[in-house]
């Protein structure tokens, strides 16, 4: 399969997914009372499908890895907030534990799109010859 656009990016696909779910469960009542914490989980969420796209559209493999990484961290720093939002009780163990783990296998995929990019003889539409 050929990718075209962002959007056809597994990853992207998935990162758009996990931000699904941060937005639903940072609109219970306990959490969403937290504005601060509230805003840095949906913002790392979503600078996850963001640095994906942007990379991708920069249209070679240096630039795409470099925001992978960004994304990579964004993972991260998502499941360090979904950490003390589970121990502040603002979300169930059965939560944290749901996006963690999505967030964690999304970050594996990550590092091996990078492993992949790295090898690859194609180095992006700037690259390849008209």
């Amino acid at each position: 399969m050929t990718v075209k656009n962002f959007e056809d990016l597994k990853i992207w696909q998935t990162a758009k997914q996990l931000t699904k779910q941060v937005y639903s469960v940072a609109n219970a009542e306990k959490f969403h009372r937290d504005f601060s914490l509230v805003d840095q989980t949906r913002r790392a969420a979503v600078s996850v499908m963001a640095n994906i796209a942007e990379g991708f559209e920069r249209e070679n493999n240096k630039e795409f890895i470099r925001y992978l990484y960004i994304a990579k961290g964004s993972c991260g720093e998502l499941r360090s907030h979904v950490w003390i939002a589970e121990e502040l009780t603002f979300l169930t163990a059965r939560e944290g534990s749901m996006l963690r783990s999505e967030a964690a296998g999304l970050s594996i995929m990550i590092a091996k799109l990078i492993r992949y990019l790295r090898t690859s003889p194609i180095k992006g539409v700037k690259h390849k010859a008209s």
